[in-house]
């Protein structure tokens, strides 16, 4: 067997991501509010009913003055660790525990070094043009009045592009883990003449198309290599029916559900400070899996150099507590609807087109998730952000809400893809990958470069840069648009 991560066993020998998903979340919720952890266990459809317990967990946060996210947090990263499973011959253990041991596999390292002259100016790619400068600058003022992005995030890509010398990351050690996303910052990094980590799956595809962009960049990239160790059977996740790949011979990458001990070691080898990237995504119930194996290995890291820091890109489909410029924006375009959209949502019977925002109260609650992507990727990015909050409070941490892209993974779905297609009928933009990857990498060096204090109320943190595409102040409830988006997608394409 393969050593890797796993769901814990229950009573029957089943290893369920619906039931961890489950457990996580009402122990997340049992100190601030015990009432919603009551229901989050007694939900009897997960895979359905997690939406309302997900919104739970904001609207719980949002008492004591925002501070009882912290509680929140502090609570649902312990469970995540305490229950899940590191699974090796010779027994069961914690992912901390499997961090501590030493690892059969060291990594040797695999260099690239690019031939190409360093962008010594911030730019972004965008409808066919590279906005720089004066250009730049109104597409951001554009973007917020527009309310596709926060000002905050404007204010600090502002800031990004009148100090290019930000950019230059050579002092530090940017890992990006899932080197080959494309809403990751490998790319924008490589280009300022930066030198990343690049750490992603032992494939030789993933590995040409990186190290080719490597080559031809101003920057470095260092790669973890092991050799395999002949062939074993590859176990199944039965939750999902994914199988742990093998490590290939001569491929550099890493599997970060089984070799995570090598990674750790292998990461410690470096001087300079590093920047731990988390860009990682799988589907089903491998997704909140590689989640628990990144936050065991970033507590694991920072435990060792207590100066690492750490950088997220929140997915936009998720729920946040908003700020009252938000609320007020949407309430506004939603009490100037035209008629034909109210005369829609009565004939719907109220199911379509509902406000995004019941009252003016403030910070709102902006509820942006999407069915489609189910529980695993809610409760990956949900690990994510608290780990975030957690973390801010004693170090440096980038996150960022991310727009929403036309990445592949979104696009595979059929239905996604058309309401994004449809999306600008509800004033909400959709990003290409090349334009929102860059903006991201502006928004992580500014917060890199200008790290802030946590904030008394850990919702400000998340609201702060937001670069959301429009969701938070669109006038209707996400789900209830999405249908007649995706329609109209469906029929433009």
């Amino acid at each position: 067997m393969i050593p890797h991560t796993d769901f814990p066993a229950d009573d029957s020998g089943r290893r369920s991501s619906n039931s961890f998903g489950r457990s996580v979340v009402a122990d997340a919720l049992r100190a601030a509010d015990p009432a919603a952890a009551a229901a989050a266990e007694r939900e009897t459809d997960w895979r359905r009913g997690y939406l309302r317990h997900f919104r739970a967990l904001v609207e719980a946060g949002l008492s004591a003055g925002g501070a009882a996210a912290y509680e929140i947090a502090e609570a649902g990263l312990a469970s995540v660790q305490a229950r899940m499973r590191f699974r090796r011959d010779d027994g069961e253990f914690t992912l901390a525990q499997a961090l501590l041991a030493q690892p059969e596999r060291p990594f040797e390292t695999v260099t690239v070094t690019g031939t190409g002259v360093a962008e010594k100016e911030l730019g972004v790619p965008y409808r066919g043009d590279l906005l720089r400068g004066d250009a730049l600058k109104r597409q951001l003022d554009d973007w917020v009045t527009r309310g596709v992005i926060e000002e905050s995030a404007a204010a600090a890509v502002r800031e990004v592009a009148a100090n290019p010398d930000w950019l230059d990351l050579s002092d530090q050690r940017l890992v990006t883990f899932g080197a080959g996303s494309e809403m990751g910052p490998l790319a924008s990094v490589l280009g300022w003449g930066g030198t990343v980590l690049a750490v992603d799956l032992p494939r030789a595809d993933l590995w040409e198309r990186t190290a080719a962009l490597a080559s031809q960049s101003a920057g470095r990239l260092l790669a973890p290599l092991a050799a395999t160790t002949g062939p074993v059977a590859d176990p199944v996740d039965a939750a999902d029916a994914h199988p742990i790949p093998q490590p290939v011979a001569g491929v550099p990458g890493a599997d970060l559900l089984s070799d995570l001990g090598a990674v750790a070691q292998w990461l410690l080898g470096f001087d300079e400070r590093l920047i731990l990237g988390n860009y990682v995504y799988a589907p089903g119930g491998s997704y909140p899996k590689l989640a628990a194996a990144l936050d065991a290995l970033a507590v694991h890291l920072r435990e060792q150099r207590p100066d690492t820091a750490l950088a997220f890109l929140a997915t936009p489909t998720d729920v946040y507590a908003v700020p009252g410029e938000a609320v007020a924006q949407s309430r506004a375009r939603f009490a100037a609807r035209s008629r034909r959209a109210r005369t829609g949502a009565l004939l719907s019977g109220g199911r379509l087109l509902r406000p995004n925002y019941l009252t003016d109260l403030a910070p709102g609650v902006n509820d942006s998730l999407v069915p489609q992507q189910g529980p695993n990727y809610a409760l990956a990015k949900r690990i994510h952000r608290w780990r975030a909050a957690v973390a801010r409070r004693d170090g440096v941490v980038s996150f960022t809400v991310a727009p929403p892209t036309r990445t592949r993974s979104v696009v595979s779905n059929r239905l996604l893809a058309a309401a994004y297609a449809g999306a600008h009928l509800f004033d909400v933009e959709i990003f290409e990958p090349a334009a929102a990857s860059r903006l991201m990498a502006a928004l992580m060096v500014h917060q890199i470069r200008r790290p802030r204090p946590a904030d008394p109320a850990a919702w400000k943190d998340e609201a702060t840069g937001a670069a959301h595409g429009g969701l938070w102040r669109a006038a209707y409830h996400p789900r209830t648009a999405l249908p007649l988006a995706a329609v109209r997608g469906l029929l433009s394409r």
